[in-house]
């Protein structure tokens, strides 16, 4: 059974860069077909995908937020890290990393109702 959490600071200044990092157990992060991704959910609102590390060792991103994300991955460790960037409060949510196995098209994996597997969530507040 595949196992995910998340670590990093849950408090972060505006306009300072948010990190956090996955580590997986269970499975690899080079597994064929999986996507290894980053959701939050802000306060209220539905989840919104982030963005994903493909077992390949591409990076995909939701349109919205990609100027300001970066993600990346150390297959020696088994992780896989997010770095947002110029952060505001409005960047205040549970981030949650999950994967998926998805072949073909890259619209299942941008829907974060289709992850099967999750980390537990860790809260990031954004001070103003």
């Amino acid at each position: 059974q595949v196992q995910l959490q998340e670590s990093g600071p849950g408090l972060v200044k505006s306009s300072q860069t948010l990190s956090l990092t996955c580590t997986v157990s269970g499975d690899s992060i080079t597994t064929t077909n999986s996507y290894w991704s980053w959701i939050r959910q802000p306060p209220g609102k539905a989840p919104e995908w982030i963005g994903a590390s493909h077992y390949a060792g591409n990076y995909y991103y939701n349109p919205s937020l990609q100027s300001r994300t970066s993600i990346s991955r150390d297959t020696s460790k088994n992780q896989f890290s997010l770095q947002l960037s110029a952060v505001t409060p409005e960047d205040t949510a549970v981030y949650f990393c999950a994967v998926g196995r998805f072949q073909g098209t890259l619209g299942r994996a941008r829907d974060a109702s289709e992850y099967a597997y999750w980390g537990q969530g860790t809260q990031v507040t954004v001070s103003s």
